[in-house]
């Protein structure tokens, strides 16, 4: 049985605490309070079976050292069964030779995905689900991503987004559009004018690179 002791009437927003949960998963009995400690990309995905979901699992299985690297956990969810998870990941794994490490989450009462507001609360099925929720090591939402069913999500966006995050938190900065690794961060914006004369050339006060 789920259980969940966190309910909201609408999706937890960034900075707000992630609803926690116990539920069954294809890796055993689990808790979101088990990820505390590291980073997490926690997503639901409208059903086993179909074309689009598992395309993301081979894709996501496929990176998981990837995320490993940045010390984050996987953990995906949908309203099926957990008989149905386990058969759907042993066939992706028979037929596409790729085995899914991370657990998959049951939540047939679609308790879960309402506390998160990856679904309607009055709604009978998870048909439109595709959310991602990036989960920082004290259990805080950081990022939030929405995609619609018919549209597979980017794990190499993915991948991106949780670097950006750690980075510009352990670096206190910004990160510029496409940020990767290794390249150039953005200092605060100052609360007053800086003298120009101590910018580089090509920076404004108020846009100002910390190289890497």
């Amino acid at each position: 049985m789920t259980e969940t002791n966190t309910h909201s009437a609408r999706p937890p927003r960034i900075d707000e605490a992630a609803p926690g949960f116990a539920a069954r998963s294809t890796a055993g009995p689990i808790t979101l309070s088990a990820f505390r400690g590291r980073w997490l990309v926690f997503f639901s995905h409208p059903a086993d079976f179909t074309p689009v979901c598992t395309s993301e699992f081979i894709a996501l299985a496929r990176a998981t050292p990837e995320f490993e690297k940045l010390d984050c956990a996987l953990l995906g969810l949908s309203v099926d069964s957990l008989y149905s998870h386990i058969a759907w990941l042993r066939d992706i794994e028979t037929r596409f030779g790729v085995k899914v490490t991370f657990p998959l989450v049951e939540d047939s009462a679609m308790v879960i995905a309402q506390a998160y507001g990856m679904i309607d609360g009055t709604a009978q099925s998870s048909a439109t689900v595709r959310a991602t929720y990036v989960i920082d090591p004290d259990g805080i939402v950081r990022a939030v991503v929405w995609y619609p069913m018919n549209v597979g999500r980017s794990v190499d966006e993915l991948l991106r987004l949780v670097a950006a995050l750690q980075a510009a938190e352990r670096e206190d900065a910004s990160t510029p559009e496409g940020w990767r690794p290794g390249a150039a961060l953005l200092e605060q914006v100052p609360l007053a004018n800086e003298d120009d004369g101590a910018l580089r050339e090509g920076e404004a006060w108020y846009y100002r690179e910390r190289r890497a």
